[in-house]
């Protein structure tokens, strides 16, 4: 077995910029990897230089301004902390809309240029041993994901504090807050998803951040044009959970699921019928058909009650090896091309705590973080308990 790896763990407080700031200077180096990573698979993806990337970028920021100024401030501040430009942490929020469009504009290059992403679950507290909602997912991503990834505990006056697994640079991606919201995501493509302006998958996974019930969050999913397609895999600790698939466009173009057996599972692929759209997730991420069977097997048509011992070992997956739930670099594939689970993350939203396998969970145990009181802040739309009596 290689030796356990753990990725860096880094508290955040104050205004909006100061949290970005602190965010910069403490991630630096990896936010310095993510950068030179992108410039790398944008290059390798449609030729693109970084500037035209930046270029391609630039045309969201007046979308991220209007809905949410605070995330520029942030961006602002990583930006100030890691010693890059604007643009460039721009650039790193928006690198889902710049590698589907580079794609969607050099069609040729999807004859060859494969994906494979992530595996996300939710179950409730009828179909979990200690009767506690869980959620979660495996994150698979190109080999540079290793040396980006890290966590963030934010403390916020103006919202929830939350937890947040993401690339070192970008806003949010996997998350739980302290009003008992947790969020799991995958990447979805169809034929619209072209860069056009709007919001940034990453940025509306920081939104969702800030929600404080199920509701606030598909208020958000659906009220914002959203330039990119991906699906939103919600659970709050009052045992209730909704998937959300969503494509580039306005509420008109939001699909959601509710839970079946008390679990939902999903991957890289449409699982509505789409309207006016082509989906072409499977196109692009194949090995997504088989990961959905194998995680539904494994959690959600079972009759035994899952842990979070269950969930590592379905978690760590082989079946359809190397592009299985639990994901390993494909020998055939260029170094460049090829891909890994980074990381896997389950959340416990009774417990409040978050078990994270840094990398392949066959390789690496789901090692429990928990956040003193971070995750303790009261929600503003739940009444404080009533004291105790005498």
């Amino acid at each position: 077995m290689p030796e356990p790896r753990q990725y860096p763990r880094i508290r955040l407080r104050g205004s909006p910029h100061e949290r970005g700031r602190r965010y910069g200077e403490a991630a630096r180096d990896r936010i310095h990897r993510s950068r030179r990573g992108y410039e790398a698979a944008f290059a390798q993806a449609a030729g693109w230089r970084w500037e035209q990337a930046v270029e391609a970028a630039a045309p969201l920021e007046a979308a991220i301004a209007e809905a949410f100024p605070a995330y520029v401030e942030e961006m602002h501040g990583i930006a100030e902390g890691a010693r890059l430009g604007f643009a460039d942490v721009l650039t790193l929020n928006a690198r889902t809309e710049v590698l589907w469009a580079a794609t969607a504009r050099q069609a040729a290059a999807m004859r060859t240029a494969h994906t494979r992403e992530c595996s996300a679950f939710a179950l409730l507290p009828g179909r979990t041993a200690d009767r506690h909602t869980l959620i979660g997912q495996n994150w698979d991503w190109l080999l540079q994901g290793f040396d980006t990834v890290v966590t963030l505990e934010v403390e916020q006056d103006d919202g929830p504090n939350y937890v947040t697994v993401v690339e070192a640079g970008l806003l949010a991606k996997m998350s739980m807050n302290s009003s008992g919201l947790a969020v799991a995501t995958n990447a979805l493509v169809t034929s619209e998803d072209r860069g056009a302006p709007g919001l940034p998958y990453h940025v509306v996974l920081r939104a969702l951040a800030d929600c404080h019930s199920l509701t606030d969050a598909v208020n958000v999913i659906q009220r914002h044009w959203r330039s990119s397609s991906a699906n939103y895999l919600l659970a709050h600790r009052d045992g209730a959970a909704i998937n959300v698939e969503a494509a580039p466009g306005d509420h008109s173009r939001v699909y959601p699921q509710l839970p079946v057996r008390g679990g939902l599972v999903h991957t890289n692929h449409f699982l509505a019928f789409l309207r006016d759209v082509t989906d072409v997730s499977v196109y692009a991420m194949p090995d997504s058909l088989v990961r959905l069977q194998r995680v539904r097997q494994a959690i959600a048509e079972t009759d035994e009650p899952v842990t979070v011992d269950s969930l590592h070992r379905a978690l760590g997956d082989h079946a359809d090896h190397p592009h299985s739930v639990c994901c390993h670099p494909d020998p055939r594939d260029a170094p460049d091309r090829r891909w890994a689970t980074i990381v896997s993350v389950i959340m416990d939203l009774d417990d409040r705590t978050m078990w994270i396998s840094a990398g392949n969970p066959c390789e690496h145990p789901h090692r429990p973080l928990t956040f003193g009181d971070l995750l303790d802040k009261p929600s503003p739309l739940r009444p404080a308990p009533a004291p105790a009596p005498g």
